[in-house]
């Protein structure tokens, strides 16, 4: 490895100052920072250097890419590491998912922090794909490829003081590392009661009051602006006063939207907010890194040369990118090749018949709920809905905007879930996806019920994707790998993810800015307010069928 010196503004987080400088890298390694003389309009001439952006919580699974891809688009908007909760894969495949992941991570330049996964599966209400005891996590914990205890879900478990979930958090706390937490919507008493287990981050406040709650208790707060979940509104304000114990995060991005930015657009919305660039920057950049003991230099002599050359401190339009002094992007354009990536997958049901999507009246009881899905959040509502009744069935009533969503158990064949959904705004055909969290079985919605056999079918045929189905079109994106991700070179993957999405908007009428990445929610038993599972509809308030 090269030695090389690079010169410009250098972005002093630690001791709040920019100055012009150089940095002395060898072997990547950072050997020396020294101050140069100051230039007439240094701030207008040079650009600036400054630490690598974080991700402080993502599921990388969610991008559709393998890690080796997900880097190959994050490094070109500055980001240099991530905070990885493997727990999709986790629930797909196990132990062996979480493996793939640290491998495959490993062959590209760019600094995964994997943790391991505390909820697999995440409820008993669900068919998952794999069960990860406390021995499995015990034995993650012990690797020093794994930084922390993933996000722990289960916070009813947490709350009601149950033997497993608190040998996990004691397991992790055995080997020093952090407990991630999740828990939308908790405050006062319980919030209090949560955090005291030792939990020590949340990236689901949806209000500025509950963060505020959380904060009090001495909780970090990640403010997460994903492809579904949009909180930074919410949030930001609150780093003026409590920078210190805030960070961003994606937590789940589809590749359309990766390939348009990532950490750096939260920087430069943050600024736009009137945020001191110190602030956001100690958020960005430094805090994740101490909170997990992350790998990653900061911008210091004796670090490891991870940091980045941005134009200026407004738009942060990232020129290069270093990764332990290797020179990952440049002006946009990426230096990390794709490579084969292997596939595993555990898939394992028959395609359905049109019979198997029919709402007998008799099937549910006389008050009919329906999901109500809300734009920008993972949380749904609960409401009552008076579907169309035809020959003792019950059907889709498209124009108040009523379809029919079913989740479909992809490991062993068993009979269609079927429920009622509000707000997807499909005015014919159907979409499906075998990335249904938490257990990733295949969660469709439709207009009717040829749309959401056809839908499904494709799915099962390629034995994982995302799939639309129109009058005239059929479309499906591939996701081999787990069901989840295309081992497909990063770009490739993100046009086809962007033709599929526009055929959802355009042809089938969704009104949704992300309508699989929503739809990908919609199984997800630990949100309130009302989920479907291929078990039946769940009330995530009750924690109980309805």
């Amino acid at each position: 490895m090269h030695s090389f010196k690079i010169q410009g503004n250098i972005v002093d987080i630690f001791n709040q100052q920019i100055f012009y400088g150089e940095v002395l890298v060898e072997e990547g390694k950072i050997t020396a920072i020294h101050k140069l003389p100051a230039i007439k309009d240094q701030l207008l001439t040079f650009n600036y250097i400054l630490p690598g952006f974080i991700d402080s919580h993502v599921h990388i699974e969610s991008s559709m890419l393998v890690p080796s891809e997900f880097a190959k688009l994050a490094v070109v908007h500055g980001t240099v590491a991530s905070i990885s909760d493997p727990h999709e894969i986790a629930n797909v495949c196990g132990m062996a998912g979480v493996k793939f992941m640290i491998a495959n991570g490993k062959t590209v330049p760019f600094k995964f922090h994997f943790g391991a996964p505390s909820c697999v599966p995440a409820t008993v209400f669900e068919t998952a794909g794999a069960v990860l005891d406390v021995t499995d996590v015990d034995t993650l914990l012990q690797s020093e490829d794994i930084f922390y205890l993933s996000e722990m879900m289960n916070f009813p478990g947490v709350l009601h003081a149950d033997k497993e979930v608190l040998q996990k958090i004691a397991a992790s706390k055995k080997y020093n590392k952090p407990v991630d937490g999740h828990a939308p919507g908790l405050m006062g008493e319980l919030a209090k009661k949560y955090i005291d287990a030792g939990i020590s981050t949340d990236h689901e406040c949806f209000t500025a009051a509950e963060a505020l709650e959380k904060l009090k208790y001495g909780m970090k707060i990640l403010i997460r602006e994903g492809s579904a979940a949009k909180n930074f509104e919410a949030l930001i304000d609150l780093m003026h006063e409590h920078y210190n114990m805030m960070m961003f995060c994606s937590d789940d991005k589809h590749p359309d939207s990766l390939v348009a930015g990532h950490i750096d657009q939260l920087c430069t919305r943050a600024i736009a907010k009137g945020i001191d660039i110190f602030k956001v920057l100690q958020a960005a950049c430094i805090n994740p890194a101490l909170h997990y003991k992350m790998k990653v230099g900061l911008l210091r002599a004796g670090d490891a040369a991870d940091f980045i050359v941005v134009e200026d401190l407004q738009n942060f339009k990232v020129l290069q990118t270093y990764i332990d002094g290797q020179l990952v992007a440049a002006n946009g354009i990426t230096k990390i090749e794709t490579e084969p990536a292997a596939v595993l997958n555990n898939f394992d049901c028959d395609e359905k018949v049109i019979a198997d999507f029919k709402f007998l009246i008799a099937d549910f009881g006389k008050t009919v709920y329906a999901i109500e899905a809300l734009d920008g959040q993972l949380i749904t509502n609960k409401i009552i809905c008076n579907p169309i009744i035809k020959d003792n069935f019950y059907e889709a009533d498209i124009a108040n905007d009523i379809l029919k969503i079913v989740v479909v158990n992809r490991y062993t064949n068993t009979p269609v879930a079927k429920a009622f959904i509000k707000n997807f705004g499909l005015k014919q055909g159907a979409i499906a996806s075998s990335v249904a969290h938490d257990s990733h079985n295949i969660v469709a919605v439709g207009a009717d019920d040829e749309s959401l056999m056809k839908a499904v079918n494709l799915v099962i045929t390629a034995q994982g994707g995302i799939s639309a189905v129109s009058h005239t079109n059929e479309i499906i994106l591939a996701l081999p790998v787990a069901g989840l991700m295309s081992n497909e070179d990063g770009y490739t993957v993100a046009a086809a993810y962007t033709t599929i999405d526009k055929m959802v908007k355009e042809a089938l009428g969704s009104a949704l800015p992300a309508p699989f990445m929503t739809l990908s929610f919609m199984a997800l038993l630990v949100i309130p307010h009302l989920k479907l599972s291929d078990m039946g509809l769940f009330d995530g308030d009750e924690f109980k069928f309805i």
